[in-house]
């Protein structure tokens, strides 16, 4: 609608609107938040089912400026296999901090609301890291390999904290989500990998197979997701001011593999090799199908 705006201008316009819903949205969540400190579980349920539809609320008025200030085209195929009632573990390629928004908006009131895991020092952040302890994101605190050496008592504490946060996920379907490179991508990050994909960066297993080992016998689908922005990869601001011409969702839902639950990652040398080969067979596939996407630029 406001498409005949100079781009600069929706972008602030766009920047406004998310302040705004932010704050109002996250401000309102902090009641049923806080109320869940009482410790009782029936009670704590239903905390936890109204922190939901508020932030379904958020993601949903989210979308409503996007309409507004965008004519993005959205190219989506495969939302029709997400339920509502389902545990999954989402894995997804990372190109752009607008993944997030494109992921929420296309799995927004058909999936579990999407859960991360985030760095323990993101708690800290204004307004939203309250927020996100609320819907019980799970705060991991990871440690270097430099630091394990001259700690070793620590060795394994990540996947204590693993266990502890997916112990929430059992009561209530949810949606795990992991971006399986680490970190986005870009030209300079892929050649000082070198990593064998084309389009991609290579898939670290630790993050999955943690979720697999805490929470194998819970999440039996896998939603497999893969992002290509046609145009380029956006930045935020761009995504902002509606400079995206196009941005393309893929999804498919698969069982995960019997083999692959249950198992201790940390521990069995095994199960890693045999995570990292599955990934790899995924990503190779995600990659041909990144290849004729962005072939439509």
């Amino acid at each position: 609608m406001l498409s005949f705006l100079p781009a600069p201008v929706r972008g602030v316009i766009a920047t406004v609107l998310l302040v705004i819903n932010t704050v109002f949205w996250c401000v309102l969540l902090y009641i049923p938040a806080l109320l869940k400190l009482i410790p009782i579980k029936p009670w704590q349920g239903f905390c936890t089912r109204i922190i939901i539809m508020i932030s379904e609320a958020w993601v949903a008025c989210n979308t409503g400026w996007q309409m507004l200030t965008q004519s993005t085209k959205w190219d989506v195929q495969g939302a029709d296999k997400l339920r509502r009632e389902g545990w999954y573990l989402v894995l997804s390629n990372h190109q752009s901090w607008v993944d997030i928004f494109a992921m929420q908006r296309v799995f927004n009131r058909r999936a579990p609301f999407l859960k991360f895991f985030l760095k323990r020092e993101l708690i800290y952040v204004p307004v939203i890291g309250l927020a996100w302890w609320g819907l019980d994101f799970p705060f991991m605190k990871r440690y270097s390999r430099e630091y394990l050496i001259k700690h070793p008592e620590k060795r394994g504490q990540d996947m204590v904290s693993t266990r502890k946060a997916c112990e929430k996920f059992r009561f209530a379907p949810v949606s795990v989500m992991n971006f399986v490179e680490g970190t986005r991508f870009t030209p300079a990050k892929h050649a000082k990998q070198k990593s064998p994909y084309k389009h991609l960066l290579q898939p670290k297993a630790g993050g999955a197979g943690f979720v697999l080992d805490a929470m194998g016998d819970a999440i039996e689908t896998l939603v497999d997701v893969t992002i290509a922005y046609p145009g380029g990869s956006p930045s935020f601001w761009d995504f902002l001011c509606g400079r995206v011409p196009t941005v393309c969702l893929r999804i498919d839902t698969v069982p995960i593999p019997a083999h692959l639950k249950g198992r201790d990652y940390t521990e069995d040398a095994a199960f890693r090799k045999e995570m990292k080969a599955w990934l790899g067979s995924l990503w190779a596939e995600k990659d041909q199908m990144l290849e004729s996407l962005n072939a439509s630029r």
